[in-house]
């Protein structure tokens, strides 16, 4: 099944921030190249390598958001994941370069979402969509309400 067309455009000058122009949504955006290690023997990458990468785009607007999230489990706070979901449309290739497109999607009591786009940077073919879902627990791993910080980067996060 092909995907709808993701057309990310530049949100304010803001390298770091686009607006898909097909569905509105405004995402963060890194890039990565992949390794050597990360492909299988069919010389693609291992599907479940992707999950790095939606990891690496987690951490990344996490940190250009002031709020890196080695600060939120000293503040006492872990998000171990609870659900996984990834969409497969077309494989990445030993050194290939992509973006990888992450927002804050759902925000609950004790659990929130951050949905992910990757596409091959050449191309601009998606390679991926998916989410991972996560649950607030503190140190002692008992579910606790999402961290005030974590709440304000949800809200603070441009929509538009």
């Amino acid at each position: 099944m092909k995907p709808k067309p993701f057309v990310p455009q530049p949100l304010n000058g803001q390298p770091r921030y686009i607006r898909d122009r097909t569905g509105g949504k405004v995402w963060h955006r890194c890039e990565t190249r992949t390794l050597y290690a990360d492909t299988d023997r069919s010389q693609v990458v291992y599907h479940a390598n992707y999950l790095r990468y939606f990891e690496f785009g987690r951490a990344s607007l996490m940190r250009d958001a002031a709020y890196p999230y080695k600060e939120v489990e000293e503040s006492g706070f872990v998000y171990p994941i609870i659900k996984v979901d990834i969409d497969y449309f077309r494989p990445l290739h030993y050194d290939d370069a992509m973006w990888v497109y992450t927002r804050p999607s759902a925000l609950e009591r004790v659990r929130l979402q951050f949905d992910y786009v990757i596409t091959h940077q050449e191309s601009g073919d998606i390679v991926c969509k998916g989410f991972t879902r996560h649950c607030a627990v503190n140190a002692s791993g008992t579910p606790v309400e999402v961290d005030p910080k974590t709440v304000h980067l949800w809200k603070m996060f441009p929509t538009s």
